[in-house]
């Protein structure tokens, strides 16, 4: 089981590498485009030269290093077995959603943050690819990656990128008001259709197809049975419709 955690860890760092990377490639390309619209009093962090953005990301990246304590748990072999499974039905579908909504965007990528927001001159509204079910999927995804980071690695850096999910709320209030501003109706009628986190959830076959299997996997002791019936079903329902309805796979438009 200590290989399979550290296979997990890993791909997982290299995901989170190839995310990262994405997000400062789109943050490169669009430092020479015209401001456009904004809202709110910060809305000119999106001025800032490039070099800055580096900056604040070795900062943060730095602050996580910092957090990479074990978390005071220490799961029984059974619960480190369901942990195992479940945690990357998290993790990966969650950054494959990130690099995902980074790609659709494309020349509509740009920063934004709690104080404001700021489009670019002849921005478009991205209504396509994971924006057809949610509204903010690269917020989303980054919520869904840390729970699973969580579980993964049990460590309090994903404790903290979870945590900062508040900041996100901020932001997309403030991505949406300069939205709206710009696009009126057309926006109106997007929101009207497309809901602000959740996608909408059908139901389907597959889902209990997955379910049945997770439980049959997982049942190798009383203990790792129950809890498949319990946590470990209604995790995996959250990953069948994120990966089901969203497909395979800072400011989202």
């Amino acid at each position: 089981m200590d290989l399979a955690e550290a296979v997990v860890r890993w791909a997982g760092a290299g995901a989170t590498a190839v995310v990262l990377v994405a997000v400062l490639l789109g943050l490169w390309q669009g430092r020479h485009r015209q401001r456009g619209r904004g809202a709110g009093p910060g809305q000119r962090i999106a001025a800032l030269p490039f070099w800055a953005y580096l900056l604040m990301a070795a900062g943060y990246l730095g602050l996580c290093a910092l957090l990479w304590w074990p978390l005071p748990v220490t799961p029984s072999s059974p619960l480190r077995a369901f942990l195992l499974i479940v945690g990357p039905l998290l993790l990966f579908p969650g950054l494959a959603l990130v690099l995902w909504a980074r790609l659709v965007l494309g020349r509509s990528y740009g920063v934004s943050g709690s104080l404001g927001a700021q489009l670019y001159t002849g921005h478009q509204l991205v209504t396509s690819g994971p924006f057809r079910f949610v509204r903010h999927p690269m917020y989303l995804g980054l919520l869904v990656a840390a729970l699973g980071g969580i579980l993964a690695y049990r460590t309090w850096t994903p404790v903290f990128v979870a945590l900062t999910f508040v900041s996100f709320i901020f932001r997309a209030r403030r991505e949406e008001q300069a939205l709206a501003a710009e696009f009126g109706e057309a926006w109106e009628e997007y929101v009207r259709q497309v809901p602000t986190w959740a996608p909408r959830l059908k139901r389907t076959p597959v889902a209990l197809v997955l379910l049945a299997w997770l439980s049959r996997r997982t049942s190798t002791s009383m203990i790792a049975h129950a809890l498949c019936n319990a946590g470990g079903r209604l995790i995996t329902l959250v990953y069948v419709w994120w990966t089901i309805w969203l497909g395979p796979g800072h400011f989202l438009y």
